[in-house]
């Protein structure tokens, strides 16, 4: 057993000791090699590969992996990713929807997409502001190639641990929120290395996890 699966494991275990139960890991793959993704996607319960940038994501696709897209995504950029990709995390713009849904009825598929939340209201960050969240999220369901199945939320940038867990709170509310209106809804996608268990606390069932997976860059 490879170092990078026993730290999966170890993962799964404190996540099972903070919330039992319902809780997928998304690998955030960049910089890392195709033979460490395959490595965790074919021996762990990993449920998929997520990359952050659209060249990196072509460059080493594999259809021997499950991938989602979980970084920022340009319209130009949707027609190279929207044939291989699980799931988008990170729209949040109409444009972006009107561009999914275009390319996704080339392809004959319906693509599953996640709202991305700016929690901390952030200038420096996409997504919407969670107060947007109901009315953006009605206008998303209208688009027939588009399934919207929920939310991404990150907390903000130098936000200490016991810090994020207020922004989680809100983000999870909001989740709860659209669940209650749209019963597709299945994913809140929250929590990466630093603050995972933080995020699971708070109802995160999807965290996208790079550094507590492969381990510091060196």
């Amino acid at each position: 057993m490879s170092i990078i699966t026993n730290n999966v494991y170890a993962i799964i275990d404190r996540i099972e000791k903070a919330r039992k139960g319902g809780v997928e890991i998304i690998a955030a793959t960049k910089t890392r090699s195709i033979a460490e993704i395959l490595d965790i996607i074919q021996n762990t319960p990993v449920s998929a590969a997520g990359e952050n940038r659209v060249q990196e994501f072509i460059s080493k696709y594999d259809e021997r992996a499950q991938w989602d897209f979980i970084g920022q995504l340009q319209t130009n950029k949707v027609k190279y990713i929207i044939d291989k990709v699980r799931l988008i995390h990170s729209v949040d713009r109409l444009s972006l929807l009107e561009t999914i849904d275009k390319e996704a009825a080339k392809s004959n598929k319906v693509q599953d997409i996640l709202l991305e939340t700016n929690t901390g209201r952030e200038a420096s960050k996409g997504g919407l502001y969670l107060e947007d969240v109901a009315a953006f999220a009605e206008k998303a369901v209208a688009f027939p190639n588009v399934r919207l199945l929920g939310l991404m939320a990150v907390a903000p940038i130098n936000c200490q641990e016991n810090q994020a867990q207020r922004y989680f709170d809100r983000a999870y509310a909001e989740y709860a929120a659209l669940k209650a209106r749209y019963p597709q809804v299945k994913y809140l996608s929250m929590g990466m290395s630093n603050d995972y268990l933080r995020a699971v606390e708070s109802g995160a069932n999807l965290v996208r996890l790079g550094r507590a997976i492969f381990g510091e860059r060196k």
